[in-house]
């Protein structure tokens, strides 16, 4: 085994599936030597890369992040122009490889790549350039970090595309939305496990940029575990390892000098995970950087591969270290000019200085004069763009020669949406009969394993250690058990996102359902996954709406499962049993990004998930609970068929409009305080004759999906402004139930009385909230007499 850099030979390192190699030690043997041509065009091309990198800072200096954009462009111009096998005229093309920018901060270099790449192919491969929509022009950088509002005369001109400030899928062959510290790696990662359950045999690969400040995050962690793990051997991490984040010159331990941060360098992180390592001791070296590449596509262990290559942030910007990570050179500076000056140099050309004053327009003439330059030396450099645009060709060309197959048994993920399968008609195998006892976990993992087998698998769990406790794992009755593993057990459904894992394991979901041909579902306490989860979910927002805008395609759903929720999780305590977490995400997302779920009945659960699945989400959230609750004929307690629920509001009752009596309206929400209403709580309101509109909330969000004269039918606004509410949740999750500042006051929920509940059997937490029968029948009493007074 080889010696790890940087170890002490005190280290006990036990055998391990990966391997680790020194770049130098390939360098010995000729295989691993790149072709001069190869290492001069590109040594050409990433002057051009790091002098646009420069000027996208000088015409947008709001923190483009230069120096990692500049240290990483050796490194992705040999993925691009060598090593990946993909079709510069089709971005969408399924079986290519994947290039995944976890460092989303580094989106001004993978725009100047783009533009640059596309340039090539204009120039010297014509035939290689996708549908304009689909490309990423010169021109277009004229809009990065832009709001499509831009008003100035170029940007307006030319069409330019407006780049956000991190990548989305907006742009060409982006498959996920990064930016967010740590989430990008796992999202990848859940890409790789979608290309390997659709061919299985000859797989595409997916190559993730990032860097070292990047990996310490704890969702990293996970994931590279959870990669390791599941041998994801298609998994190539491309780790930029400059040592300087925001803060800090000295990030990870080097040598004998201990990290700022961190107390392991790069190599040894990935090694003790149990990947392939290896290290690249001079980024800058372009054939280092090939060497290194072609070693990692030749190794076939089962285990993903990371390549480490020290660069230098910033490297000839003029600003190196922590000062280039968000900043600068001040706008048409001299120090901006000197740092273009080499390649004034080189191609004997100079770029235009800014004339008057930095008026928007003139800068955006600025800026458009200055790439038209970057333009006219590829144009006249005809040996640099027709090698560089052969290159392009060959990558489709080895693509076409793969012939990369669908796998013959893929899950088929439409079968889910299939018309057959609808809300209103369960399934005879999940009709719960009344008097018996199931849970609300039971019934989704219940519900999902339908819609697994009907879909031939398509359906991927995961959980924080969970799967039983949440019944997630039922999802994958019926596939071979245990984990998930791409080589040896490749069948099973259930996968081990890094053991207690929320963090890794929403954006590891959210990046297998991007790739299109499964949906990712991960479990674990509402009280845990709501809030962690939220930032993966965002991201997956984000990205599915930019894919959505582009592509003309619905959104590609992953499951949050919120289980355990709320204050029936009593044992466990406040730290556990949480009424917030509903208001994390509930309607805290733009329309159809998130849909929550909040069933009170087991019997809900599949036209809700149905329901929920057929608006096509980013995100669905269901909320569970824990105990067993008893199966109610909700004909004897004159309640509406549980399909009512897709509605996402429904009457248990609707006051009599001829009755004199008349006692307001209740608006009910969350499983625990609906069972205790239906079976404590509503006999005594019938006995006592009370005329009333009382509603069940089973998702915010499928109500506001409905169209506005449907809501104003359903569930008129006079009803809401005289309204009180039960809910085992958060007041403010009330509020579009209850606007008046009365029955705000009046509404029952989990912090009524203040403070964070105690510990005990469900029930009684919920007596503690003062949400128990005699809390309920005691509170909406005082109210419905109010209401006959004002009458």
């Amino acid at each position: 085994m080889a010696q790890l850099s940087g170890l002490t030979a005190r280290v006990p390192y036990t055998e391990k599936r990966s391997r680790y190699v020194e770049v130098e030690d390939l360098l010995q043997d000729s295989q691993y030597e790149p072709k001069k041509e190869l290492i001069d065009c590109l040594e050409k091309y990433d002057l051009i890369y790091r002098t646009v990198c420069g000027i996208l800072y000088n015409f947008v200096p709001t923190s483009g992040h230069p120096g990692g954009s500049i240290s990483s462009g050796r490194m992705v111009e040999m993925l691009l122009f060598s090593t990946m096998d993909y079709d510069f005229s089709n971005p969408e093309r399924e079986d290519a490889d994947i290039i995944s920018y976890a460092a989303g901060h580094k989106a001004m270099g993978l725009y100047a790549m783009w533009a640059l790449r596309n340039e090539i192919a204009r120039i010297a491969r014509p035939e290689l350039l996708a549908d304009e929509k689909r490309q990423l022009r010169l021109e277009d950088l004229l809009g990065f970090r832009r709001n499509p509002t831009t008003k100035t005369p170029l940007f307006k001109k030319y069409h330019a595309k407006p780049l956000d400030g991190h990548p989305t899928p907006a742009t060409p062959f982006i498959k996920i939305a990064t930016g967010a510290s740590g989430v990008g790696i796992p999202a990848s990662f859940g890409l790789a496990l979608g290309c390997i359950e659709t061919y299985r045999d000859a797989v595409p690969f997916v190559h993730v940029i990032e860097g070292e400040g990047g990996m310490t995050p704890g969702r990293v962690s996970e994931a590279l575990a959870t990669a390791a793990t599941a041998q994801l051997w298609n998994t190539v991490v491309h780790l930029d390892w400059n040592q300087a984040s925001i803060d800090s010159n000295q990030v990870c331990r080097d040598g004998d000098k201990p990290g700022e941060y961190v107390q392991w360098n790069p190599m040894e992180f990935f090694y003790v995970h149990d990947w392939n390592v290896v290290h690249v001791p001079d980024g800058k070296d372009l054939k280092q950087v090939f060497a290194a590449q072609k070693y990692a596509a030749s190794l076939d262990n089962g285990q993903p591969t990371a390549i480490v290559y020290r660069t230098v942030k910033g490297w000839k910007y003029g600003i190196e270290g922590k000062a280039s990570h968000g900043a600068g050179h001040k706008c048409c500076s001299p120090e901006y000019y000197t740092s273009v000056q080499e390649f004034e140099d080189t191609f004997g050309v100079t770029f235009p200085r800014l004339q008057g004053e930095a008026s928007p327009d003139n800068l955006e003439q600025n800026f458009f004069d200055t790439l038209m330059v970057v333009r006219k030396v590829f144009e006249q450099n005809k040996q640099l763009t027709q090698t560089l645009g052969a290159m392009l060709a060959e990558s489709k060309e080895r693509l076409d020669k793969k012939k990369r197959k669908l796998r013959p048994d893929l899950p088929d993920i439409s079968a889910i949406y299939a018309a057959d399968v609808k809300p209103e008609v369960t399934p005879d195998e999940l009709v719960l009969k009344p008097g018996s006892e199931s849970t609300l976990r039971a019934a989704l993992g219940d519900t999902l394993n339908y819609l697994n087998k009907k879909s031939k698998g398509a359906i991927f769990g995961g959980a924080a250690d969970l799967l039983g406790s949440t019944s997630i794992s039922n999802l994958a009755k019926g596939f071979p058990q245990s984990f998930y593993n791409a080589v040896s057990n490749p069948g099973a459904r259930l996968i081990a996102c890094g053991g207690i894992c929320e963090d890794c394991m929403g954006a590891f979901m959210a990046g297998l359902s991007a790739y299109g041909r499964h949906m990712g579902t991960g479990s674990s306490y509402g009280a845990f996954i709501a809030p962690l989860q939220h930032i993966a979910s965002r991201l997956h927002g984000i990205g599915q709406q930019a894919m959505a805008e582009v592509l003309h395609q619905p959104y590609r759903p992953f499951i949050l499962i919120c289980a355990h929720a709320g204050l029936m999780t009593g044992e466990d305590g406040p730290t556990h049993a949480d009424p917030q977490a509903l208001q994390v995400l509930e309607e805290n997302f733009p329309k159809g990004i998130m849909i929550t779920l909040t069933p009170w009945d087991p019997a809900e659960l599949w036209p809700l998930v149905v329901a929920g699945l057929k608006h096509r989400p980013a995100i669905l959230a269901p909320f569970v609970t824990r105990p067993n609750v008893p199966i109610l004929d909700r004909k004897q307690f004159k309640l509406p068929e549980a399909a009512a629920s897709v509605k996402g509001v429904y009457p248990f009752r609707l006051a009599d409009k001829k009755s004199k009596q008349y006692n307001g309206t209740v608006f009910i929400q969350d499983s625990g305080v609906a069972n205790e209403f239906v079976t404590e709580v509503l006999p005594k309101l019938d006995k006592a004759g009370y005329n009333m509109n009382i509603y069940y909330v089973s998702s915010s969000e499928l109500f506001s999906l409905l169209p506005d004269a449907e809501q104003d039918k359903l569930c008129p606004e006079e009803h809401r402004r005289e309204a009180m509410g039960i809910t085992g949740f958060t007041l403010p999750t009330m509020y579009k139930w209850v606007t008046s500042e009365e029955g705000r006051r009046r509404t029952l929920h989990a912090f009524r009385k203040g403070g964070f509940k105690g510990s005990g059997p469900g029930i009684k937490v919920m007596e503690e909230a003062g949400l128990h029968g005699d809390g309920q029948f005691e509170g909406i009493a005082d109210y419905a007499k109010a209401i006959e007074k004002r009458r």
